[in-house]
């Protein structure tokens, strides 16, 4: 952290999920850099706690809590933990995310379901069970992560595009029914941005990608961050119900 600065998240309690790589570790890092307490949550309990170690070594304040956004017991047991040891919970990142990607008439059951389950299901079931205290609160900030695939779709990501247009759905929804109790609900669209995700697609892909970013690059999970901490912080107190692509330009 700066010295000499007022963090703008002093003291706010965290809760982030997919947290243990990509994006999710940069908003986790992000968010600490500005003074808050943050709970990094995913399956994998082995990157979390090393993510956790960079943050506290730097000299933020983060815990790592194992999760499965999917299972409703997990995700209930994950909030207890964060009420009990911080007595309440400002800010939610529904960021964990999969992909199985293939073209629709291949697509399996199973890699349909399980792309709903974690992508979609699981910003319902942490969602709900945030908005219990927050509305005691009167206060909160709900953040999901969506993509620019859910806005324009993609080939061979059927599933991946109608989870994270669920999302967009799901959070104007949100959004309406709890921002008389001082809880604003949005959304961050990332364009493609270098992550173990992207890192998988062909120099022919990548190259067709770069064409059509306006920016000239693909983004970095520390672009989606600033925006994600944009959106928790007091500056963005009468911002609700919207979805900010954060893209380069792409879909402009």
């Amino acid at each position: 952290m700066s010295g000499g600065q007022t963090a703008a998240l002093a003291d706010k309690v965290m809760l982030v999920t997919g947290a243990s790589r990509g994006i999710g570790r940069a908003v986790a890092s992000t968010l600490a850099d500005q003074g808050a307490v943050v709970v990094l949550a995913a399956r994998d309990t082995g990157r979390l706690d090393a993510a956790v170690g960079e943050i506290t070594t730097a000299g933020g304040r983060a815990e790592a809590v194992a999760i499965d956004v999917a299972d409703r017991a997990s995700v209930e047991a994950a909030l207890k933990r964060v009420l009990d040891a911080h007595g309440r919970i400002d800010g939610l990142v529904n960021n964990a995310g999969v992909t199985r990607d293939n073209l629709v008439l291949r697509m399996k059951d199973e890699d349909w379901q399980a792309v709903l389950s974690t992508n979609l299901t699981g910003v319902f079931l942490c969602t709900q069970a945030a908005l219990k205290p927050m509305i005691k609160q009167r206060s909160g900030r709900i953040v999901n992560i969506t993509s620019v695939v859910g806005l324009i779709g993609n080939a061979g990501q059927a599933n991946y595009a109608a989870s994270k247009a669920g999302v967009v759905g799901f959070t104007k929804s949100v959004a309406r029914e709890v921002a008389s109790r001082g809880i604003t609900v949005n959304a961050v669209a990332p364009g493609f941005v270098e992550t173990d995700m992207t890192a998988a697609m062909t120099d022919k892909a990548r190259e067709a990608v770069l064409a059509a970013i306006p920016m000239g690059r693909v983004g970095r999970p520390e672009d989606i961050a600033g925006a994600v901490a944009f959106l928790v912080s007091d500056a963005a107190g009468y911002l609700t119900g919207q979805v900010l692509g954060v893209d380069g330009g792409f879909r402009m």
